[in-house]
């Protein structure tokens, strides 16, 4: 349990043997860190060097049912922040949508390495007008996206062209749920999005 600004946070580590980085990862607003991208992860990354830390926010933690607004979301992330780096190794900064939005504002300000963001909702859904490329585009780091093919808050065709990678689960919804008559098996969309992220993480620095 961390304290924050926002209330108390909770960061539960899965650690490499001889780790070289930690990837911090945020939920988003409509779930906790029980997530299938979150989870995959946490199981995937340590046997390859990286400790995973899965973090919930303090709204989270209290029971709360509604996520609050944006600037109190990066708030509690700022709080984790110190406990993040502690192991000292370089951060990467991620999340899942809402916890996507997070990393990105914050990086450039907390110093994260680089910046994942799985299932960046890049506008509501029905609402492209209403884009949050701009956060996107001002992580000032590296960054990687995996989004889903069938992701309403911004299918892969939508993102604009910017500084980062992006990488596509066939026929993904914003969950990474794929359809049960899919030709990709939901565990073959956990495998391309967890083997995405582990080929990322090998190229920093």
């Amino acid at each position: 349990m961390v304290a924050t600004e926002a209330g108390y946070a909770r960061i539960t580590w899965y650690p490499a043997g001889k780790a070289r980085l930690v990837l911090a990862l945020g939920h988003g607003a409509g779930g906790g860190i029980e997530a299938r991208d979150l989870q995959a992860l946490a199981g995937a990354l340590p046997a390859h060097g990286v400790t995973v830390a899965l973090v919930e926010q303090p709204w989270r933690v209290a029971g709360k049912k509604v996520a609050p607004a944006p600037k109190t979301l990066d708030a509690g992330w700022r709080g984790v922040w110190p406990v993040l780096t502690r192991p000292g190794l370089p951060v990467v900064s991620g999340g899942r949508s809402a916890g996507a939005r997070v990393a990105c504002r914050t990086a450039a300000e907390l110093g994260a390495h680089a910046v994942l963001a799985l299932s960046f909702p890049l506008h509501p859904p029905g609402r492209p007008e209403k884009s949050r490329a701009e956060e996107l585009l001002g992580a000032g780091v590296p960054t990687l996206v995996v989004q889903g093919g069938n992701d309403p808050f911004g299918k892969p065709a939508e993102f604009p062209a910017g500084a980062f990678a992006l990488v596509e689960v066939d026929r993904g919804d914003h969950g990474f749920a794929v359809p049960k008559r899919a030709e990709i098996t939901q565990e073959r969309a956990l495998e391309i999005l967890t083997g995405a992220v582990r080929e990322w993480v090998a190229t920093l620095g």
